[in-house]
């Protein structure tokens, strides 16, 4: 009965402390709500504006240079099949909310993870809320998001980031320790400034496995959008949960379909990428 009472008083606790938040801090969440909506509408309307034909071609040209031509064959179908499927919209509304939400992941992330490489007390103190940030249930960054921020695109973002932000610093503090320490002995031999450390030493060794936690937090941010289209974000997620919620399986299977293409797409771009900047550092 104890822990029954004492369970009923943290709720209320919780409840209270949003009400008050909602009512003395409500300026706040409403200016951050609206600078969210900015940014998304910002990355919207780079990839909604063109034609579908020209996002394709520019998407085949990337292909092409990093991947050939299996995959631009490839990745062009997949795209244009969602065109054909109705489903571009949407698509484009999903991939907006998924860069906005890297980008935004990593502009946190990516710093924090190279002064953690550095910091080993920072680091170890770290993972312990990196851990907690990729094992909780990822309804869970929904709740306050939507009690705070309300429904929205705001309120899938700010979820979303959460769960982006923990692969890429984790993987940026790896790469930053990684470093050999032959290198490091050798360039403080070579009387070498601590920036010029990082740029020519360490940042090399660092990028394979930087660029592994980019596209793990793009992989990530694609699982929150689609859980997070029952908050209307909009996008495939969104048009999923209605489909089901409507029985509308043939819907369902087509957004699914899009969503499985352009995660493969994005997917491969990225592991490309890093390839690419990984060769390069060499």
């Amino acid at each position: 009965m104890d822990l029954t009472q004492n369970i009923e008083a943290f709720d209320a606790r919780i409840e209270a402390l949003l009400a008050w938040l909602q009512d003395n801090a409500g300026f706040v969440f409403n200016t951050t709500r609206h600078g969210l909506e900015a940014f998304f509408g910002a990355v919207h309307w780079l990839l909604a504006t063109p034609s579908p034909y020209f996002v394709v071609a520019v998407v085949a040209a990337l292909g092409l240079h990093l991947l050939g031509w299996r995959f631009t064959v490839l990745a062009t179908l997949g795209l244009l099949a969602c065109q054909v499927m109705g489903l571009w919209g949407v698509t484009m509304d999903t991939l907006a909310l998924v860069i906005a939400a890297t980008a935004m992941a990593l502009a946190v992330a990516l710093p924090l993870g190279i002064v953690a490489g550095y910091n080993r007390r920072l680091d170890k103190m770290a993972e312990p809320l990196l851990d907690l940030l990729q094992t909780l249930p990822p309804y869970i960054y929904l709740l306050p998001a939507i009690a705070l921020l309300g429904y929205g695109p705001a309120t899938s973002l700010v979820a979303t980031v959460l769960v982006a932000i923990a692969p890429a610093l984790r993987l940026t503090s790896l790469g930053i320790r990684m470093t050999p320490n032959e290198f490091l002995e050798l360039g403080h031999a070579n009387g070498i400034a601590p920036l010029q450390m990082f740029f020519k030493i360490r940042l090399p060794f660092a990028v394979p496995s930087i660029m592994a936690g980019i596209n793990q937090s793009l992989m990530m941010a694609f699982g929150m959008v689609v859980i997070a289209g029952i908050v209307g974000s909009g996008g495939l997620g969104q048009t999923i949960y209605e489909a089901v919620r409507t029985l509308n399986i043939a819907v369902s299977i087509d957004a699914t379909v899009a969503i499985v293409i352009l995660t493969m797409v994005l997917d491969r771009l990225t592991q490309s990428a890093g390839t690419a900047k990984t060769g390069a550092a060499r």
